[in-house]
């Protein structure tokens, strides 16, 4: 089923960030060799990379007839190396990759599109793939790519929260942090048990300025670290904005684990969570234990998994007058983490067994593990109001 986007979603806005980005698009039409077999296609491929790391978003546009499966393969002339993928199964051997669709995006029609993505290592430079070839045909014709702009040697500038969100509730760059623990606005906390977790003012490390919020989260049950937001957001809405940056240093693990946690007054206090599980991200229900998306392989393929060593950008609008919530890691959407109030199988089967609205009351970021998973985790640039606030 088609994943259709709520009544709140707003346009996209341009990220921003260190991240280097390279984009390659690829058209040819050529005679169509067979049944099954694709006619003509389209390829953009971007990737943002960090020291040792990348992620590629891959969209197949099929400019051919249409196909009950695909397959697209590529080369690499460096060292990348894939280490997981999402939407497509993806394997490499030597410098070739190969992505075959998954059960449910496997029929491409004339003219349709069709997207996903993949994660990776790497370590010295290299360029753009440009031999992509789907079906056995090759896609290889005129070529286009944008020029590309060398990694900066210091961070780009970046907007103070203070000059870009108006009268949102929260509004927090950390720059008036004295340290070394939070005061102020912020305030340490365990919401239900408290271990060896700690929080911190962070002088070294920062998305902008010179100051963010350091967590260094610890493994195992009621080893709670959160430092939460003193601010007041039972009025916030009818949609709730957040927009914060995010570093952390470790994988999210197999294991549930959750990072950003807000009382929810609709479930009597207990929280409306963000984290991860079996990899990637995901919301969590504390009252029933429901995940956004199911975790079935299906699932999890639809959700993303956080980069490691980078700042990354995650927005989420949680509709507080129906049962509907929307999430972006760097201004991409993510469709697993995308509640409508329309079933999608192997996204909300859980999350729509309750039908009451969310309505947080308060912002807490920090650490929760319920089981293994150490994890460091810096917070900078964090907004939350009733209008959206781009990366």
């Amino acid at each position: 089923m088609p994943i259709h986007p709520p009544r709140f979603l707003r346009r996209p806005w341009a990220a921003a960030g260190a991240a280097l980005a390279l984009a390659l698009s690829l058209l040819v039409v050529v005679p169509a060799s067979g049944s099954g077999m694709a006619s003509g296609c389209r390829v953009d491929y971007t990737v943002n990379e960090w020291t040792g790391g990348y992620t590629a978003q891959v969209r197949i546009t099929n400019t051919g007839s249409a196909l009950s499966d695909w397959r697209l393969t590529w080369t690499y002339d460096g060292d990348r190396h894939v280490t997981s993928a999402w939407n497509a199964t993806v394997t490499q051997t030597g410098h070739s990759v190969t992505a075959v669709n998954t059960a449910w995006n496997g029929v491409l029609a004339g003219g349709g599109t069709v997207d996903f993505g993949v994660q990776g290592t790497w370590q010295a430079a290299d360029s753009v793939p440009g031999d992509f070839t789907l079906n056995g045909v090759s896609c290889g014709g005129d070529v286009t790519s944008p020029p590309t702009t060398p990694p900066p040697t210091t961070p780009p500038p970046t907007t103070p929260p203070s000059a870009e969100c108006g009268d949102a509730a929260v509004c927090e760059d950390f720059e008036d942090q004295a340290g070394p623990a939070p005061a102020g606005n912020w305030r340490f906390t365990a919401p239900d048990c408290q271990g060896t977790g700690t929080a911190a003012v962070d002088t070294e490390v920062a998305h902008s300025g010179t100051r963010s919020l350091r967590l260094d989260g610890r493994a195992g049950y009621c080893n709670h670290a959160f430092v939460a937001a003193t601010a007041d957001l039972s009025s916030v809405g009818p949609v709730l904005h957040v927009r914060m940056w995010v570093r952390h240093t470790t994988a999210l693990p197999a294991a549930h684990v959750t990072f950003v946690s807000m009382p929810d007054s609709s479930q009597g206090g207990r929280a409306l969570r963000i984290g991860g599980q079996n990899g990637a991200l995901q919301w969590n229900r504390e009252s029933d234990d429901a995940t956004l998306p199911a975790q079935s392989p299906v699932g999890v393929g639809l959700s993303r998994p956080l980069p490691t060593g980078s700042w990354q950008c995650l927005r989420f609008a949680v509709d507080t007058s129906a049962p509907e919530l929307d999430t972006w890691l760097n201004d991409e959407q993510v469709p697993g983490l995308h509640a409508d109030g329309v079933p999608t199988q192997d996204v909300d089967d859980q999350w729509l067994s309750r039908t009451t609205p969310p309505r947080p009351t308060a912002l807490r970021l920090g650490w929760e593990s319920y089981g293994t998973g150490d994890d460091t985790l810096w917070f900078d640039d964090v907004v939350v109001g009733s209008s959206p606030v781009g990366c």
